[in-house]
């Protein structure tokens, strides 16, 4: 063990400059850690905020369309108004679900292209 040491602080003694390159391999690997952690942190974030707001988005647009459909139904005095209405809310129903899913699939999209710009260590857009 000894003499393992004592060969490092010869071989540091004999070439100065391995011993600065090690240093700033060290030093550039603390950085590329350091900014891999700062980027995990900011993606993780970011994904809060995004999914408080579409929780938020999706109550909003739930509830207006809930209140599209008790209004419709006030509104229907036969069975005729009453299959119209069905199919109106539907067609509301089933679009809403597409853009919702159209967002969530383009949210899925940058997820993935910030994950792997965090691990190819290169700067978001």
């Amino acid at each position: 063990m000894v003499e393992l040491s004592m060969l490092d602080t010869h071989a540091a003694a004999i070439d100065p400059l391995s011993a600065t390159d090690a240093a700033a391999r060290f030093a550039n690997a603390n950085k590329n850690a350091l900014e891999f952690m700062f980027g995990a942190q900011k993606i993780l974030l970011e994904e809060i905020v995004f999914a408080g707001n579409e929780m938020f988005d999706r109550a909003r647009t739930e509830t207006h369309l809930l209140s599209e459909f008790v209004s419709k139904v006030a509104e229907s005095h036969s069975v005729r108004d009453l299959s119209t209405m069905f199919e109106e809310c539907s067609r509301h129903q089933i679009d809403f679900l597409r853009r919702d899913s159209e967002r969530l699939f383009r949210h899925g999209q940058r997820m993935l292209e910030n994950a792997s710009n965090l691990f190819a260590n290169r700067p978001r857009p």
